[in-house]
């Protein structure tokens, strides 16, 4: 497999998830746009591509995206709570209502 900084992530906004196709196999992570910013409610990485920085690809997809959108982000799903937690650099982008959870605050 080509490493994850190969694989290109899809901003599948009809299904309201960043994804990448691996093989028949779909890596992806959900989001809602709210008024308020943007929600990450769940990342599902196929078993066989787990540990391989696939999902940590897509979560800086789609932090990145949310910052050149001017979006503040709500990680609920716990694998985006641990990768910001983990990256200083995305921590200004977390909604105030969610930094005291993430140790931010």
């Amino acid at each position: 497999m080509a490493g994850a900084d190969d694989l290109e992530v899809i901003n599948n906004s009809e299904a309201g998830r960043f994804e990448v196709r691996l093989g028949g196999d779909v890596a992806f992570a959900e989001y809602r746009l709210l008024k308020t910013g943007i929600l990450f409610p769940h990342t599902e990485v196929p078993p066989a591509f787990e540990g391989k920085g696939v999902g940590s690809k897509l979560v800086r997809t789609a932090l990145d995206y949310a910052r050149e959108h001017g979006q503040v982000v709500m990680p609920v799903c716990p694998f985006f709570a641990s990768y910001i937690r983990r990256h200083e650099e995305y921590h200004d982008l977390v909604h105030p209502d969610y930094r005291k959870s993430l140790g931010l605050d």
